[in-house]
């Protein structure tokens, strides 16, 4: 039986050990997918408002109930001015909103530490509810049950659509802590 060099061993083991993550990348993939998906939503635009809810507030959420203590608690503010300058909506109802869904989830999470799956999937779709009202509410227009009829897909999608950002927001964790591949 052929025996390996110790210093062919470690070129093979050794890259993969004791790997440090970019830090440009752990501190950015949250922030900037979440302004991503307050993006595109505007992309896809009906005649009066957006087909699709807000996937940067449904990847706020996923982040915070996936990795808990990563997003802090102000930061609902600047990423809901984003929101706001990029949506349309009047400015500082994003950052009203999500700030104050920032503290419902802390909240919650004080109370509830033990936390599951389907608890996350209920608290994100409740507060994905009452954020789907408000900004209807904030937003000036009249409020007749004809556009909460035809908003009501909104609020549906953006229930059935969490576990999907979730496993997302999941995925993206990986990729933000994974190391980068250097050249050697």
């Amino acid at each position: 039986m052929e025996r390996l060099d110790p210093r062919a061993r470690s070129d093979i083991y050794g890259r993969r050990i004791n790997r440090a993550a970019s830090p440009w990348r752990a501190v950015s993939v949250p922030y900037v997918s979440i302004m991503l998906g307050s993006v595109l939503p505007v992309l896809l635009i009906a005649d009066t408002m957006p087909m699709l809810p807000s996937f940067g507030f449904l990847l706020l959420l996923a982040w915070r109930m996936v990795r808990p203590g990563l997003l802090p608690l102000w930061a609902g503010a600047p990423l809901g001015a984003f929101d706001d300058l990029v949506s349309g909506q009047p400015f500082g109802s994003a950052i009203l909103l999500w700030s104050l869904a920032m503290i419902a989830i802390e909240v919650i999470e004080t109370r509830f530490p033990w936390r599951g799956f389907w608890q996350d999937w209920f608290t994100a779709s409740v507060i994905a509810v009452i954020y789907w009202l408000a900004s209807l509410l904030v937003s000036g227009a009249s409020v007749t049950p004809e556009m909460l009829g035809v908003a009501a897909p909104q609020a549906l999608l953006a229930v059935l659509l969490y576990p999907i950002f979730a496993r997302m927001v999941a995925g993206l964790d990986r990729f933000r802590l994974s190391r980068s591949r250097k050249l050697d």
